[in-house]
């Protein structure tokens, strides 16, 4: 259930001292296979982390032979010394697995600010270590390596017909979408051409990752990685590979829906019945986002005019008093009015789905969100590692 259950990758996670807890904190990834063929997707954030914009160079050529990943410090806002670091970074896993810096990507996950010479030490510490740990069964050392607030690692694997696909995530907090919303590490033994693994991960992405919103917050380090060893020699159906992908993705979103810093309610919000697609994720973004309906959720409160709210400063189309909300199956407002009484609404399992009907058209989409509690606040309030 790793990123090593493809055929041709090798993976460890060390502890190198960027965690206080003394777990492991660096990762990496090698492709020892035929193919070295990368796909990612990075944060939509103008204010991007430096192995970000290190990342979106490599990418480029859609050649990518390993991933360095470590937590303990997001290495943003670090100036150019912190851009040398992840360079620093990528040169010394080259060096030791014999490739091009410039197909080494790298990312980084913790506080914002943190990467000084101490934390480029140990980085530098945890790439020869961990590459000399490498191994085909190194993925879910790997997986626990990338932890920040997470409370379990994140794993999955998927795949048909000989290929096979393997995952690992990590995200709890400042999940909320721009192309990807946390660090995720995708590896597969089909055999892929770049430009098709990278439409399958932008299909992929957007209908998972893209839907989760957890607090509306958009990190400055979120990447999406997608590596290609073509071991297995079989050439996937494209669209079955899609489809597989899709469904491993949508997978990881859940785990880290159920996996957000604090969260009591694990919050499904379809809309149903819109003019377009778009509208859809637009009003039910509008609802995840909105902190007082969150609030009223984690209170369990089947408060219901805070949906009509929210919906109400989109821009798609819908006549406010001919819209029906259900909560738990239960239809709390019909036509823009109420409907069954409050009392027959069950909010007490972690579980919540929410469904609004605009009645105007034929289009869906569903956001992945949670409530907003007091442990939410208080961990963020004192996070600083």
């Amino acid at each position: 259930m790793t990123v090593t259950a493809p055929q041709g990758f090798e993976a460890a996670g060390v502890a190198v001292g960027l965690k206080t807890t003394g777990k492991p904190d660096v990762a990496v990834v090698v492709n020892r296979g035929p193919r070295k063929v990368g796909a990612a997707v990075f944060t939509s954030n103008r204010a991007k982390a430096n192995p970000i914009m290190w990342s979106q160079q490599v990418i480029a050529d859609h050649t990518v032979e390993a991933i360095v990943l470590n937590s303990g410090g997001a290495n943003c806002f670090t100036g150019s010394f912190g851009f040398q670091t992840t360079h620093q970074t990528a040169e010394k896993a080259a060096e030791l697995l014999g490739v091009s810096a410039a197909d080494i990507l790298v990312c980084s996950t913790g506080l914002i600010g943190s990467g000084d010479e101490v934390f480029r030490g140990k980085v530098l510490d945890g790439v020869e270590k961990g590459i000399a740990s490498l191994s085909t069964d190194g993925g879910q050392f790997a997986a626990e390596a990338i932890m920040t607030t997470d409370t379990v690692s994140k794993t999955a694997v998927a795949g048909q017909d000989g290929w096979t696909i393997g995952a690992m995530a990590k995200g709890a907090g400042m999940l909320a979408p721009g192309l990807a919303t946390m660090l995720v590490v995708i590896t597969t033994d089909a055999d892929l051409e770049a430009a098709e693994a990278d439409a399958a991960l932008r299909a992929a992405t957007n209908v998972s990752f893209d839907r989760l919103d957890s607090d509306g917050c958009m990190s400055t380090n979120d990447q999406v990685s997608l590596l290609v060893s073509g071991a297995s020699g079989i050439r996937p159906d494209l669209d079955a590979f899609t489809a597989a992908l899709k469904g491993l993705c949508g997978e990881l979103a859940k785990k880290l829906q159920g996996d957000a810093e604090g969260a009591s309610h694990d919050i499904t919000i379809e809309v149903a019945h819109a003019a377009t697609e778009a509208e859809a994720v637009e009003v039910g973004r509008s609802v995840a986002r909105n902190n007082l309906f969150k609030a009223a959720i984690f209170g369990n409160d089947p408060n219901w005019g805070r949906v009509l709210a929210a919906i109400g400063t989109t821009s798609a189309q819908f006549d406010p008093y001919d819209v029906d909300v259900f909560m738990n199956d239960v239809r709390v407002c019909s036509q823009g009015g109420p409907d069954r009484p409050r009392e027959e609404v069950d909010l007490t399992p972690r579980a919540t789905h929410l469904l609004i009907d605009l009645k105007v058209g034929d289009a869906t989409a569903t956001i992945l969100t949670n409530d907003l509690t007091h442990d939410y606040v208080h961990e963020n309030s004192a996070y600083a590692s």
